[in-house]
Formats: C-alpha cells, structure tokens, sequence
C-alpha cells in the first residue's frame, strides 16, 4: 500500500467516476484503475462498486477512507513542516439547511485553519440533498431537524443510509416576521392568527414530502403560500410582504436585527443536529467544525 493508492481512492470517492478522478490527479485512466484494482487485491477486500453510474465506496470502502484521509493529512502536514510547502490542500464540506450559527461556525473553522491552500464547500440546500450530500461522501457533515411531524420518516432514511443523528439543541417553534408586523408585539401566536399573511418556506425542489419540509406547520395548512430558496431572499419578502415563517426562536438574533420571533402555539418540538456516517470517525475539520458549532449554541 502506498499513499499514491491513497491519494487515487479519495480522488475517485470525491469525484464518483475514474475519468474525473483521473483529471484530478494528473494520472491516466489505466494507470489509476490498476492501482485501485492492485490495492484492493492486497487488502483482500472491495473498496469500490462498480456500475453504469460510476464508482462508489462499499461499507468497507467507507471505513477504508475515513483511514486514508487521516493517514494522507498527516503525511500532508509532515511534509509541509520540513518543506516548507503545502502538499495536500486541506478539504471539508458540510451541507446544512438554512441555519445562520451553521455559517458562522464554518467561518470559524475557515479562520482557524491555518493553511496556505484549502478547499472547503458550504452548501445551504434542500433536506433530501444534505441526507444525500452525506451519504454519498459530498459533504462529511449535515445539520437538519427533526420533529414529532418528520421524524419518524427522516430517520428511517438514515437508517437506510447508514447515518446517525446528533442532536445539537431543542427548542419550541416560534413565527418569525418583520418587527413592523401587527403580530409582532403579541406575547404568543397561533396558527389562525396566521391566516391573513403569506407563509414563507423553503422550496424542496422535485422532493415535495411534507417530511422534507424545513417548517414544522405544513404549507397545505395555509391559504397564502410563497416558496423561496435562500435566506436573504426569505428576509426581504418577511418585510416586504408582512409574510411569516416558523423555525426555532433559539436564534432569533442572528437571523436579522429587523425581525422578531415570537412563540406559536403548536404542540411541537424542533430538534436540531448534525448527521453523519455511522461509525466513521471525523475529520480534524468535521470535528473542528461540530466543536465550533456547539461552542456558538453554547453563547445563545
């Protein structure tokens, strides 16, 4: 085994085919699959599946990984201690819902790194996606909920998938709106309080499940309904429009200084954590990154 096996497993596992693979490492095609093929032959067992599709990793492949990208990082910053130079960029993606202590984390883990070169990805995107986004190898981390609405479907998916949910705090749904609002000053709200303003939620693309859903109210409950896929969009039509949405009120502050969140009346509970891969242990940027995550909630 050698690291240039290494190197050519987590290129194929980062890029799913060995012609994208292959561009990645400034290496031929044979050359790379041989390697592999040699690899998995030493080790006696399947790294890779093979298919139409592409390439992706086995469960052992999985736990192959997780150990190869520790021994590549390490090899990485030995090389770079007595050369001088960066070998091997740093590499962490984390794909999250719509979640403002998310991105302020990662920032943290950007400023804290500490090397000349890396490639880090922050995707806000769909629920679907970020289960996916994981399970595929896209992303290490995923930060979505659950509640007594998803939860039961949402995890038989992980389940399926082989991820496991760590929750990261809980808390009671609250309505965000605009500070001008005329619901703005009540103490509590209801859902039919709601009925004269347009509901405001994040579109799930061609995944329409109720359990996809970011809100813990369904949008087929409300008369007026707007979807959206981006935060600062879902700011400018809450004060555009005196529209609404639901999402936990632990965080109000960081959402946007105009608006105000204030507890609806639902008997509900949002759960918020982080998924990954079962048994799989994280990267030193997946754990900086939890750490960072939970070090934020810890100051709300």
């Amino acid at each position: 085994m050698t690291l240039q096996q290494l190197r050519y497993v987590d290129a194929v596992a980062a890029c799913g085919s060995v012609n994208d693979a292959a561009k990645r490492v400034f290496a031929t095609q044979p050359t790379l699959t041989e390697a592999i093929r040699n690899l998995e032959e030493e080790l006696r067992m399947a790294i890779f599946t093979r298919s139409n599709r592409g390439m992706s990793l086995t469960r052992e492949g999985e736990e192959f990984l997780a150990s190869a990208r520790q021994i590549l990082d390490d090899a990485a910053r030995i090389q770079e201690k007595y050369s001088g130079k960066a070998v091997r960029r740093a590499q962490f993606a984390v794909s999250c819902q719509h979640y403002a202590f998310a991105v302020e984390a990662f920032m943290e883990v950007v400023r804290s790194n500490g090397a000349d070169s890396y490639d880090f990805t922050l995707r806000e995107t769909v629920t679907s996606e970020i289960i996916d986004d994981v399970a595929r190898h896209r992303s290490e981390i995923g930060i979505l909920y659950l509640s007594n609405r998803n939860e039961r479907a949402i995890q038989m998916i992980l389940r399926k998938e082989e991820l496991v949910f760590e929750e990261l705090f809980a808390a009671k749904p609250h309505v965000f709106l605009s500070r001008k609002h005329p619901l703005a000053k009540k103490r509590t709200i209801s859902p039919g309080d709601l009925d004269a303003y347009p509901y405001l939620t994040y579109e799930q693309g061609t995944e329409n499940a109720l359990y996809f859903a970011e809100e813990v109210m369904p949008a087929i409950d409300r008369k007026k309904n707007i979807r959206v896929r981006d935060r600062a969009t879902m700011t400018n039509l809450l004060m555009g429009l005196n529209g609404f949405t639901i999402a936990s009120g632990a965080h109000a502050k960081a959402y946007n200084p105009s608006i105000v969140s204030v507890p609806l009346r639902l008997d509900d509970t949002i759960r918020v954590g982080l998924i990954r891969r079962s048994g799989i242990p994280l990267s030193s940027q997946g754990e900086a990154f939890a750490a960072a995550v939970r070090e934020r909630l810890s100051r709300k």
